[in-house]
């Protein structure tokens, strides 16, 4: 069916760029020959072809032979047409059968290309049938309280852009768009709204795409979640994957769920894309391993679990920030993520220091399930001539002040489990972070995996304890934990904590220029 379509689409190609005048080539045989004149001896910007034809001789003269001169004038090609856009050639029936196999992702973008791709791509008719399709009736009519649709007939002309407006409109019902209220209730000491959680279990799912290089795509449902104080994990692991050094990318979607009552939907379900990650390009690291599976870091969040020996998946792991979290996995389109509104600089503000003080710090450390240590730093602050690298540092554990020092609840592993087999890998866990303003508003919030390695030996330390050090980067900032090994106490102890933000990101936050 596709070569049909092709061969179809060469012909009509063919036919347009055939000038109207000019003969076919099957009957060329049928003239004696073909001749130009100069353009001077016809108009200015058209040239004469003179074909001539040889008659047979009369009757009455049979040694006579009479040469008749048919003369053609055709309009000379001009060689600025052969860049002419025989798309838009086309019929408009034509175009808008064509459109009509688009999605509505599709569809926006073409709109973007110019104004007959626009007209087409806010045709009526076309988004009426994709409403009708998605929702399964012609009009809504809100109700307090009630999640119900009420059908009725409209038979005016509606202006255009009407059904395209009336299907966003519906991706964005107000039953569905309900936890906008709830997420204005916002937690003073967290600054992430309080019942995030619940709106979380009750509006989202979430589904992985996984491409490999032969330009094959699975699918993959929601395993496993859990939900923790300020971050999420998502796993998956009953499922088919393909080989880790066929993955191509991995594209991680937030999915609507349908509503509760009167859900009349019969195609796929709305899909907003939150991450995306080229496994190919994009570098990757070993994070640990156990006797099992080693685990592959894929920047910023993505961890794969990979069976030793075998280049085989077992499992997918991703952890989530709550911050914008609802936003992101609701309000993207399928091939663009949601891009949060950038927030109003303060301004007014005669502090010479404004936005290098009284910052509010959260930091977790957990493991999939539990946490093993989670903690609140206030006032802190940076002076300019600490700025160094496009890095304003944020002290929140000094290794000076003995009485920031901290141990840990827990063992620093990250637990795993697949379809079959469980187990953990030791000296790795989930970093959580928070980082306010002095207002309470999220300047840098961040959930990512993150090793623990031994570095040098201290020689001030007594005891023989080990040292340290687990660290995340990104171009937003970077993060830098010191711990030791307490051998007397089997307990990791930490001894300094200290958060890097970049000057970009202070900047564009607090309206400054340093």
């Amino acid at each position: 069916m596709a070569a049909g379509r092709g061969e179809f689409f060469r012909s009509l190609m063919k036919g347009l760029e055939r000038t109207p005048s000019q003969p076919c080539p099957e009957r060329a045989h049928e003239f004696g020959g073909i001749e130009k004149l100069g353009v001077g001896r016809g108009k200015t910007g058209q040239c004469k072809t003179v074909m001539k034809k040889r008659r047979p001789p009369r009757k009455n003269s049979p040694g006579l032979h009479v040469n008749m001169r048919v003369v053609y004038r055709i309009q000379e090609t001009k060689t600025e047409d052969s860049g002419k856009n025989y798309v838009e050639s086309l019929p408009s029936e034509v175009l808008l059968k064509i459109v009509s196999y688009l999605d509505a992702s599709s569809l926006f973008c073409i709109s973007l290309v110019n104004k007959l791709f626009y007209q087409l791509a806010t045709d009526n008719l076309i988004w009426q049938k994709m409403y009708v399709a998605e929702f399964g009736f012609q009009t809504w009519t809100p109700k307090l309280g009630i999640e119900t649709v009420e059908v009725k007939e409209e038979p005016e002309v509606m202006a255009h852009g009407h059904w395209k407006k009336m299907y966003f409109r519906g991706i964005t019902h107000p039953g569905l768009m309900q936890w906008r209220r709830e997420l204005k209730d916002v937690c003073p000491r967290m600054g992430l709204p309080v019942q995030i959680k619940r709106v979380l279990r009750t509006l989202v799912d979430w589904e992985l795409s996984v491409s490999d290089c032969f330009g094959q795509t699975v699918t993959l449902e929601l395993s496993q979640t859990f939900l923790l104080r300020s971050s999420m994990t998502i796993c998956w692991s009953d499922c088919c994957f393909p080989k880790y050094r066929n993955i191509r990318s991995i594209q991680l979607y937030g999915v609507r769920k349908p509503p509760t009552v009167g859900c009349r939907i019969k195609k796929s379900r709305w899909r907003s894309l939150i991450m995306a990650q080229e496994v190919t390009t994009h570098p990757h690291h070993v994070l640990g391993k156990d006797r099992l599976v080693k685990l592959i870091f894929l920047s910023p969040a993505f961890i794969v679990g990979v069976w030793r020996g075998h280049d085989v998946v077992a499992f997918i792991m991703v952890a989530l920030h709550f911050h914008r979290l609802v936003e992101r996995s609701l309000l993207g389109s399928p091939v663009c993520a949601y891009v949060e509104l950038p927030t109003t600089p303060y301004v007014g503000m005669s502090d010479p220091n404004f936005g290098l003080h009284g910052y509010t710090l959260h930091f977790a450390l957990h493991n999939t399930v539990t946490e093993v240590m989670s903690a609140q730093f206030d006032q802190l602050s940076c002076h300019k001539r600490q700025i160094q690298g496009g890095l304003v540092e944020l002290k929140a554990i000094s290794e000076c002040e003995l009485s920031q020092q901290r141990p840990l609840s827990g063992d620093l592993r990250l637990c795993w489990r697949s379809k079959t087999q469980e187990g953990s890998v030791e000296s790795c866990c989930w970093m959580t972070l928070t980082l306010l303003d002095e207002f309470q508003k999220p300047v840098w919030c961040v959930s990512a995996p993150s090793g623990n390695r031994r570095v040098q030996q201290n020689s001030s330390l007594e005891g023989g304890d080990e040292n340290f050090l687990m660290d995340y980067r990104d171009r937003e900032g970077a993060v830098e934990m010191k711990l030791i090994w307490l051998k007397q106490h089997q307990q990791f102890f930490v001894v300094s904590l200290v958060v890097h933000v970049a000057v970009f990101m202070v900047n564009r936050h607090f309206g400054t220029e340093y």
